[in-house]
């Protein structure tokens, strides 16, 4: 092939790939909540429904009394802590763990215009905390571990009274000596790693954090929801409600859960589709406009498949008509010969 038409095979390739993106462009402004909300979610209506059911799950788990685990007088000595209020209230967990993500997924959404990716984002967001909490929660009454502040909850006026046996006889409020059996595993800490986890990983597929370009930001803006889970862990520690353990374990069922939750709607952050959720792409190979990119690709692959056969077999016929050639010459030179003889 001479050097002019590769020149043009690529010039043609590439205005190829550049009507390709704008096309991809076009696509990802065009599902939008108006266009395509409904059926989205009509698509997902079972993962809703099965939300509905998690909730009901967790409002029965937290009514359910917690198991009361024997609490000696020796047990005590670790349990004597102050009973002080929380330095993250109850409320603030569903603002900045639910709520504030939801806030960047609609950002990204008025700039984007992709449904698919709001859809999937909430829908996931929710599964994290709904099943991060059910699992919390079940493990919190199976358990039924103290708190370190028990001993105030179970004798507000510091005179500690045991039954035969050993064990605590309890004259505080009801209330506060039930929550006070609720240590393990921490429900602040699961519930903020679920929630802002699931941000950090929607967060570094969105800038492509692991492009392999070695951009430091990008990664200091993925750890800053995880640095902050990790503080509202260590005040548990700090207002003595839970142990150490207690908030380990807490950050690591609700880190594992949105990882899952994740995954389930977005490829991973380092794929170089990290930046969109699986529906998108779906969406894309069933759009007429690429089943009509990739016919048109696939005929030009014939086209040039066809003009390869034709250019070896023109090259097998014109070696073919030198092999004739050669042979009339040689018998022409044959039959001379024979006539001078």
């Amino acid at each position: 092939m001479a050097w002019w038409d590769l020149r043009s095979l690529s010039f043609f390739q590439r205005i190829r790939n550049h009507f390709q993106f704008r096309m991809r462009e076009v696509q990802l402004g065009s599902h939008t909540v108006k266009s395509h909300g409904y059926s989205v979610a009509r698509t997902h209506m079972h993962d809703w429904l099965i939300l509905m059911l998690l909730v009901l799950i967790e409002i029965i788990l937290y009514i359910i009394h917690p198991f009361s685990r024997f609490v000696g007088k020796d047990m005590m000595t670790d349990l004597r802590y102050p009973l002080k209020s929380n330095t993250v209230p109850v409320w603030a967990v569903p603002m900045y763990a639910v709520l504030l993500p939801i806030v960047v997924f609609l950002v990204v959404y008025f700039r984007r215009r992709d449904v698919y990716d709001l859809h999937h984002a909430v829908l996931g967001l929710l599964f994290s905390i709904l099943v991060t909490a059910v699992i919390t929660d079940a493990i919190k009454n199976a358990v039924g571990r103290p708190r370190p502040d028990f001993f105030w909850r179970c004798f507000p006026d510091g005179k500690d009274v045991y039954d035969q046996l050993g064990n605590v006889i309890c004259h505080g409020e009801k209330k506060v000596i039930k929550e006070g059996h609720k240590s393990f595993p921490s429900g602040h800490t699961s519930w903020s790693f679920a929630g802002l986890g699931f941000l950090s990983l929607y967060l570094s597929g969105k800038i492509k954090a692991f492009d392999s370009a070695g951009h430091v930001a990008k990664l200091c803006l993925v750890f800053l929801p995880l640095l902050f889970a990790s503080l509202v862990g260590i005040s548990r520690v700090d207002d003595y409600w839970h142990h150490w353990e207690d908030v380990f374990a807490g950050g690591l069922i609700g880190l594992v859960v949105a990882a899952f939750c994740y995954l389930q709607f977005f490829p991973p952050p380092y794929h170089p589709q990290g930046w969109g959720p699986y529906a998108y792409f779906r969406s894309l190979e069933d759009s007429p406009d690429s089943t009509q990119a990739n016919n048109g690709q696939d005929s030009s692959n014939v086209q040039s498949a066809e003009g390869q056969v034709e250019n070896q077999e023109g090259q097998n016929c014109h070696g073919c008509i030198g092999l004739s050639l050669a042979r009339n010459r040689s018998s022409a030179s044959d039959d001379i010969e024979s006539g001078r003889k």
